[in-house]
């Protein structure tokens, strides 16, 4: 999958090859300790699907800029931060199977990390003027903060609408991936409608890669986390949302005293998965992740025609068709 990687980097390679160099620049520190927890994060780093939305969204609205790698530098550093704290918050000693850095150097030194890198995306943008990026990733920290705290408040009473789980996706996750697409598109242009065109499309692919991540609990594919863990935390995702909106009182409270009673006794877990598969949980669920994607590619088609278009379109396909 690696390979497929490359290929869809391939419009992009000159600017994401800069970007590396000048990312690396931007995070080192005078600090030992945080050099050395940097390395690790960087060396560790996953596919730069949101710089490679900015790099994209730029080069389709005009070209990429100095302040495109700014935009760029301003979200890893947002991304990663939301990472490190997240980790902390859920008691996670394991990140794409390697271990987290609050489980290398303990829950104290990973916030300061997560602090130290919102902070220099603030210094970055501030050093640079690019006041409009810093209040497109600002307020993309102010909606993910929302959504988690959203979530969390939901899961306590398992009371989750479909309404209120699109709202809590739109903010917690699709709003970073709108923010990538908006900074690309504000580094190159000041078209004010272009600008929300390109937010629309990455708040759409947002919300689809998503509802793709929540699919994968009820898998069967090995993506590096077992299946189940979303009922395990007590998350309310699609499936299982679309499941208590269409069964029986009776189906109902067996499915809520498994998610609040039950979520650690695997057998519990997988007879819910298969409940969930069998009332076509996953089918409605399949069929929403396309609603939203097309909802993206309706945008998409308003755009010219340039090789950065075709390599956001395959990037959606990508993200969406992804197995892991």
């Amino acid at each position: 999958m690696s390979n497929k990687v490359d290929i869809l980097k391939s419009p992009i390679e000159k600017e994401l090859e800069t970007f590396e160099y000048k990312f690396r620049e931007v995070m080192r520190s005078q600090v030992a300790l945080l050099d050395k927890v940097n390395y690790y994060i960087y060396q560790r780093k996953g596919k730069q699907i949101r710089p490679m939305f900015i790099f994209l969204s730029a080069k389709m609205c005009g070209g990429v800029t100095e302040a495109t790698y700014v935009g760029a530098s301003l979200v890893e550093l947002l991304h990663t931060a939301t990472l490190v704290h997240d980790d902390v918050v859920d008691d996670a000693y394991e990140r794409r199977g390697f271990f987290s850095i609050n489980a290398l150097w303990k829950n104290k030194i990973a916030v300061l990390v997560g602090d130290y890198f919102l902070s220099k995306g603030l210094l970055h943008a501030l050093d640079t003027h690019n006041y409009q990026l810093l209040h497109i990733t600002s307020d993309a920290v102010r909606k993910m903060s929302e959504g988690e705290l959203l979530q969390m408040e939901k899961a306590r009473k398992l009371d989750i609408t479909e309404e209120v789980y699109f709202e809590i996706i739109k903010n917690k996750t699709a709003s970073l991936i709108a923010a990538a697409c908006e900074v690309g598109a504000a580094s190159a242009t000041n078209d004010k409608e272009l600008i929300e065109k390109m937010r629309l499309i990455g708040e759409n692919i947002g919300i689809a890669f998503q509802i793709k991540d929540d699919l994968f609990d009820y898998g069967e594919a090995d993506i590096g986390k077992p299946r189940g863990i979303d009922i395990k935390e007590r998350k309310m995702t699609l499936p299982l949302i679309y499941t208590l909106n269409n069964c029986s009182k009776e189906e109902k409270k067996w499915i809520i005293n498994t998610v609040k009673n039950k979520n650690e006794d695997k057998k519990a877990v997988n007879e819910l998965i298969t409940f969930i598969r069998e009332r076509g949980g996953l089918i409605y669920t399949e069929e929403k992740m396309h609603e939203y994607k097309l909802r993206a590619f309706e945008i998409i088609k308003t755009i010219e025609d340039t090789p950065a278009k075709t390599g956001l379109i395959d990037l959606v396909n990508y993200i969406t068709e992804r197995n892991y």
